[in-house]
């Protein structure tokens, strides 16, 4: 069999395994976090008509023949109509799944776009004084929580400046049936600050991980031989340097990129953003079990597709890489 082969089976059987606990997890959740026959018929029920109605419907079965019922009903979608809302739970994640995305990719394009010239910069001339405020600046990201950096920037930006909008989602469009604020003037004002907020936290780690990267790739001999070739400087630091330093930088960006959707739960609340995790939250306070568990799914599957598809274009643009 292909090494390659063999490496995507061992990937995706990790995969399920992680995806098997997660469902298990969420079946504690929705087994132990209140009564589901108290939303569904209410306090008009006499007791005797409440434990006919647990036997009927399963409650009362073995745990084992519950997990195994709630994962059948998983596999194929169902996992509970919303108690809040009347539908099936995962089509109320799927309707707000699009305006957390756009939090997610605008933070990314952001963290992209910044970390990298600003993690060279700082790895190409590390004794500079740029470079010095550049890492001073992101010992202070790393430090202040996002709810805070949220707070001032709502301040300042929207109270004081009146330049953005401090909370809600603004106009959007859809395209091929994903609703968008990336395509509309006043969807990419409302985008900023939450982006921004997100970008506070991701950023800092993403510029001292490709400075650490790109310092240490230049220490390396092929480095040294490129220099002793006489190559342009540009094509050194840029080229042969840089497509090394992203190696690392792609595992620990496709990771990260998951974790994002967990920072958005405290952004989406502090400015109202209706997505996911605001939901969430409300799903919470309301103890709406059924929302609850599919959120668990929801963001479960898209970690755990996320770190395999890293890990398939790791072993892509590396094919040295070894099969842990």
């Amino acid at each position: 069999m292909p090494h390659w082969l063999t490496f995507t089976i061992h990937r995706i059987g990790q995969g399920i395994l992680v995806l098997l606990a997660i469902s298990f997890i969420s079946f504690l959740v929705q087994d132990n976090l209140g009564d589901p026959l108290r939303e569904m018929v209410g306090q008009a029920v006499s007791e005797a008509e409440r434990e006919q109605l647990r036997e009927d419907l399963g409650f009362n079965a073995p745990f084992m023949t519950k997990y195994g019922r709630f994962l059948s009903r998983a596999i194929q979608g169902d996992l509970g109509d919303s108690y809040q809302f009347k539908q099936p739970a995962l089509h109320v994640i799927l309707e707000r799944f699009p305006a957390t995305f756009d939090l997610v990719i605008g933070t990314t394009l952001l963290v992209t776009l910044l970390a990298i010239p600003l993690g060279c910069y700082c790895a190409i001339r590390p004794n500079a004084f740029t470079s010095r405020m550049i890492m001073v600046s992101s010992i202070v990201g790393i430090s202040v929580p996002v709810f805070l950096t949220g707070i001032y920037a709502i301040y300042l930006f929207a109270v004081l400046l009146h330049w953005l909008p401090s909370y809600g989602r603004g106009e959007t469009m859809n395209l091929l049936g994903w609703e968008t604020g990336f395509l509309t003037l006043d969807g990419l004002r409302h985008l900023v600050l939450p982006c921004v907020t997100l970008t506070s936290i991701m950023l800092p780690l993403f510029i001292r991980l490709v400075r650490s990267e790109m310092m240490e790739v230049l220490q390396t001999p092929f480095i040294r031989m490129a220099w002793a070739k006489g190559l342009p400087r540009r094509k050194v630091w840029f080229v042969h340097a840089l497509k090394n330093t992203l190696l690392p930088v792609v595992t620990v960006g496709g990771v990260q990129f998951g974790s994002l959707l967990a920072y958005t739960v405290l952004t989406e609340t502090i400015f109202q953003w209706p997505g996911m995790g605001f939901m969430f939250l409300d799903a919470i306070n309301r103890v709406d079990t059924p929302l609850i568990v599919a959120y668990l799914m929801v963001v479960g599957v898209i970690f755990v597709v996320t770190n395999t598809l890293v890990d398939l274009t790791y072993r892509l643009i590396n094919p040295m890489a070894e099969v842990e």
